[in-house]
């Protein structure tokens, strides 16, 4: 059985940040699956299609041509890195995210991923849906004005202009729309580990990650 890690939790609670720091410290592969939603998500909206055309958008959804570059992600030749990360471009995912034949279109790509040495995985439906077998997962969450600080800054740095109040807002609407849809709901999974990151820096969150990886997976260098 390849080794997989989960890692799931709402936008902004860190689970991104730490999940390709562990990948890279153990050598593992990482798979943002976000990532893929917010891909289907800004196809559908600079093709001009309406989200209620739910056939078109599971078309797009089979037939993503993507490339995970190490930072960079590359669609149909294009670098969508940034273009992606935008928060109209996160709402988009969650609207998408939240069909489930969108979802299932998307779980056997998932699930593929997963190969030799490991993988971390990154998401929202990591542990309960996707790799609800892995050996170990976590739960990273962090109260909504804390998460929107995050974002404001990390999109700021990157040149995007954003207003803090609306990312909030934005974000709290997010949150309500993940956690209460009917497929595939933004939850624990029962047997995740628990981490609020509200008050804890990444240093402190990975350094509790890597204690569990450590208790796990005993002997793989940690």
């Amino acid at each position: 059985m390849i080794p997989v890690i989960t890692v799931d939790g709402p936008s902004g609670s860190g689970k991104g940040t730490i999940s390709e720091r562990l990948a890279q410290h153990l050598g593992w592969r990482f798979l943002d699956s976000g990532a893929l939603y917010r891909l289907v998500g800004y196809s559908v909206e600079k093709a001009g299609i309406g989200f209620e055309n739910v056939d078109k958008i599971v078309e797009i959804a089979k037939s993503l041509d993507v490339e995970f570059d190490v930072s960079r992600i590359i669609m149909e030749g294009e670098d969508v890195s940034l273009a992606i990360r935008t928060e109209t471009a996160g709402n988009n995912a969650s609207r998408v995210g939240a069909i489930p034949e969108v979802r299932q279109a998307l779980l056997d790509w998932q699930r593929n991923y997963a190969q030799e040495p490991g993988l971390v995985a990154d998401g929202r439906d990591m542990g309960t849906v996707v790799f609800p077998s892995a050996q170990l997962k976590f739960f990273l969450d962090a109260s909504a004005a804390e998460r929107a600080k995050r974002r404001y800054k990390q999109l700021k740095e990157k040149g995007i202009d954003v207003n803090l109040a609306g990312l909030t807002a934005e974000i709290e609407e997010r949150d309500q729309r993940d956690r209460n849809r009917s497929v595939a709901p933004l939850k624990p999974a029962e047997d995740a580990i628990g981490i609020d990151s509200t008050s804890l820096g990444i240093e402190e969150v990975l350094a509790l990650v890597l204690e569990e990886v450590n208790k796990t997976f005993p002997g793989i260098g940690v």
